[in-house]
């Protein structure tokens, strides 16, 4: 039988010159996107990948029943009250996009069909609605569509009244959009057409034509980004203007839509600030005056810059301050300490404030649609990584919790009583303690033998907290341990653990997740020859870093739309994304940071040597990591790796960063990831 070779990407020799230093990129041509001779490539790299996969495709399609069948397919969410009625998402069996719906007064009502996602994306390959707004008289409905996946929304209005969709298109948007209280203006932000930044708001007037539309602000610095809402007491419309590491808010009257924004505080350099208003104050969650870990602080609402500013709830060393829900009668504050999320709850009236009660450590606990203001309801969600997600009622007088809804997991097999759960700390090279979240069923030996998939992210100070998946039980009932390393780049020792994983710290977040692997690999939860490691987007670059620094650890690599040319990317400013990276990565066009980018850039850093089994995804459409960079990374590491473990790119020709559309269809991708790691363990069924 002849061996199927892989494709082999032409070489066309690119020089990339900055600070006196010539990099040569021989696969530089494969970011022609409308180059034939590319999409040849990427047909090619998928043909490679279907047929070194064929006899995994019985399997594939067994994983994807399997998976299929715990989900309960005519679902529902738990309704929520806004300003008269209760709205609604549901699905149908075998279908796969929600209904969004409904009903005024009473969950007795008729119900009334907003979209029916289904009927709407029967000619698209792929079709995502988002930033459903609907304006106070409850007559109008704005809504962001994206039939490519390029995050690039097109906003229609529809009148509830009629169920008539007005004859303009506003394209280009981020999606949302904000009614003002007159319910015939709406504020939105559109998007620069090179570099997708939201960087403008408008303002549109129902009856006028789109090309009126009024520029009420521009964002001329290129590493802030711009987006508008309305305050939970509906007085004032918000406009955002935000950075890495600065924020700036503008508010506005919503009666008075046609009169300007007035600054609340200037932005100032590495001043970071949000804001809610409540009764004739606004409530800042702030990181003034060296609150690294922010704190809580009150102002006059006809008093807004800093100098007015007084502390409610002061800065601690120890606990991240991560946000507030403000109602009538209490203040909620979610914070998170040693790793963990809490949800504190403060009576307005003096009366003592408490914690609500979580007993294990690997759960994660947030507020969630908590609109009406008049309540002593607070709506939060609580999972762990045995449990699955609960949407939880708390009485905040009373103490009592009324559990509306836990998630359930069909086929009947499910018993979360069979699983384990625990949390350990591994040592980082420096000595830093860094927690990992793991699940698996209970029974197993620490031997050494057991398959084990190690997940991270690790950037932009996101928390990858832990959560019940339903699609993991198909690894877990296989003998697999699931974990999360929660490595620097993350915020989830506060933020001082964001500020050592970036910039000149970025080492950190890869180093840490090595140390992470070498752990488990010590306490006998698994071997090298039985780990596999996986990332995403950014977790891709990590990925990509990883397996330059120490392939020998792992058996397998899942990097799903990896980010692994740092340097050529963050040398583009017209690339998404580019400019307002630069307090995250550091700017390239500063030597400092070049050099350190430089010798962490996965792309840049491929060596001659052996490297683990790695399944690469990516999406042609990508707007956040663009294919080109998989397709370069896997071109280079076909020429360059000296052993014969499988290599695979898999390009979703219709997709974008996020993959399939449809609940189902994104199914079909986590069984192949899950095939990949099933084969290489030799388990077939």
């Amino acid at each position: 039988m002849k061996e199927i070779q892989p494709p082999i990407a032409k070489i066309i020799p690119h020089e990339l010159e900055k600070h006196g230093h010539i990099r040569v990129d021989n696969y530089y041509w494969l970011n022609e996107r409308e180059n034939p001779e590319v999409i040849d490539y990427l047909n090619k790299e998928n043909d490679f990948y279907q047929k070194m996969t064929e006899h995994t495709k019985v399997f594939q399609k067994e994983l994807f029943d399997e998976m299929k069948a715990r989900i309960k397919e005519d679902d529902e969410s738990v309704p929520y009250l806004y300003n008269g009625y209760y709205y609604i998402t549901r699905f149908e069996k075998g279908k796969d996009y929600p209904i969004h719906s409904r009903k005024k007064g009473s969950l007795d009502a008729k119900e009334e069909i907003l979209f029916d996602c289904n009927e709407m994306a029967k000619d698209f390959t792929y079709f995502n609605l988002n930033g459903i707004s609907v304006s106070e008289d409850n007559k109008w409905v704005s809504y962001g569509v994206d039939t490519v996946s390029r995050r690039q929304y097109t906003i229609h209005i529809k009148n509830l009244e009629t169920n008539e969709i007005l004859p303009i298109k506003i394209e280009n948007t981020t999606g949302g959009a904000t009614w003002a209280s007159d319910n015939k203006t709406v504020f939105y932000s559109r998007k620069d057409e090179v570099t997708l930044r939201p960087d403008r708001i408008f303002k549109h007037k129902l009856g006028s034509n789109p090309t009126e539309d009024i520029v009420v602000y521009f964002e001329k610095d290129d590493t802030f980004n711009v987006s508008i809402y309305k305050s939970k007491s509906k007085k004032y419309l918000i406009l955002t203007s935000e950075s890495t590491l600065t924020s700036e808010y503008q508010i506005l009257l919503a009666e008075t839509p046609d009169e300007k924004f007035k600054v609340f505080q200037k932005r100032t350099r590495e001043l970071e600030y949000s804001i809610s208003h409540y009764e004739d104050s606004f409530y800042i969650v702030t990181n003034k005056d060296d609150a690294i870990n922010f704190k809580l602080m009150k102002t006059p609402e006809d008093k807004t810059s800093k100098e007015n500013w007084v502390d409610l709830i002061g800065h601690r060393d120890d606990v991240l301050f991560e946000g507030i829900d403000i109602f009538k009668d209490y203040l909620v504050v979610s914070e998170r300490s040693n790793g963990l999320s809490k949800i504190k709850i403060i009576p307005w009236n003096g009366s003592e404030a408490y914690y609500l009660p979580f007993e294990i450590e690997t759960y994660t606990a947030e507020t969630t649609t908590n609109i009406d203001f008049d309540t002593e309801i607070l709506r939060f969600v609580y999972q762990s990584m045995a449990t699955p997600s609960s949407l939880i009622d708390f009485n905040m007088r009373t103490k009592e919790k009324l559990v509306l809804k836990e998630q359930q997991v069909l086929g009947g097999a499910f018993d979360k009583n069979n699983y384990a759960e625990e949390r350990i700390w591994a040592t980082a090279t420096d000595g830093t303690k860094v927690p990992i979240s793991m699940v698996y069923r209970k029974g197993i030996e620490l031997n050494s033998n057991n398959p084990f998939l190690l997940y991270a992210y690790g950037s932009y100070g996101m928390n990858i907290d832990p959560y019940f998946s339903t699609t993991r039980l198909s690894l877990l009932d296989r003998g697999f341990i699931y974990a999360i390393a929660h490595i620097r780049g993350g915020e989830d020792l506060g933020r001082n653990w964001y500020e050592d994983g970036k910039l000149l710290k970025k080492k950190n977040t890869f180093t840490d997740f090595i140390d992470c692997s070498k752990y488990v690999i010590e306490q006998k939860y698994t071997s090298s020859q039985h780990l596999y490691a996986e990332g995403g987007s950014a977790g891709g670059l990590l990925m990509g870093a990883i397996v330059n620094m120490a392939p020998e650890i792992y058996n397998g690599i899942i990097a799903q739309v990896p980010f692994v040319d740092v340097v050529t990317t963050m040398l583009d400013e017209t690339i998404p994304l580019t400019t307002g990276e630069y307090d995250e990565w550091g700017n390239p066009n500063v030597k400092k940071y070049y050099n350190y980018m430089l010798s962490y850039s996965p792309y840049d850093n491929v060596e001659t040597k052996d490297y683990p089994n790695m399944y690469i995804s990516t999406g042609l459409h990508d707007s956040q990591v663009q294919y080109w960079e998989p397709a370069k990374w896997i071109a280079k590491l076909r020429v360059l790796k000296t052993n014969s473990k499988q290599l695979f790119l898999d390009t979703n020709m219709e997709a974008g960063h996020g993959g399939a559309s449809g609940r189902f269809e994104a199914l079909k991708e986590v069984a192949k990831e899950f095939s990949f790691l099933l084969d290489l363990e030799k388990i077939k069924n």
